[in-house]
């Protein structure tokens, strides 16, 4: 018989936050990310408790949690934007990509919807083959014909045209 999911936090609540705070390298400015990461633990464990057979092992199945939401946290710590002391007073095309060729974007939207779609997942947003046929609902082999065409497509019609990153 299992115990009771609060004397389960009880037991091992010191080890999940000794795991979490191993892996996100605390001390150091992630306190709060370790805390972070052991609640969540505990909300997955809460969640998926029932169903974990009486003969687990508790401990083991908790530190395993708690290390792949540890990495989580540290994850989406890296995606979070990073403060600084002044802000610019212009905008920036930094990081923006086709930024220095606008026209080519305009003639992009003139495609049909499948080359547009397929063009504007490969060069702009770097995703495979393979991810835009799921997106589209076709095959690979039909995604990449659908990008070449809308580059000779382009080409021919736009011969000022030019898609970074697409092969010459």
């Amino acid at each position: 018989m299992k115990q009771p999911f609060e004397a389960v936090v009880a037991q091992h609540g010191v080890t999940v936050l000794r795991v979490c705070r191993t892996v996100l390298g605390v001390p150091g400015p992630g306190v709060h990310d370790a805390e972070d990461a052991w609640s969540e633990t505990f909300l997955a464990a809460m969640r998926a408790y029932p169903e974990l057979p009486d003969t687990a092992n508790v401990e083991a199945w908790l530190v395993t949690i708690a290390r792949r939401k540890a990495i989580d946290v540290h994850r989406a710590a890296k995606r979070n934007p990073l403060p600084v002391e002044t802000l610019p007073e212009t905008p920036t095309a930094l990081g923006i990509p086709g930024a220095n060729d606008t026209d080519v974007w305009e003639f992009v939207g003139r495609l049909p919807d499948k080359q547009r779609q397929a063009i504007t997942f490969r060069y702009l947003a770097g995703m495979s083959y393979a991810e835009i046929a799921g997106i589209l609902g076709g095959t690979v082999d039909a995604a990449r014909r659908a990008s070449a065409d809308g580059l000779k497509k382009l080409r021919k019609n736009y011969p000022g045209a030019h898609v970074q990153g697409a092969p010459s």
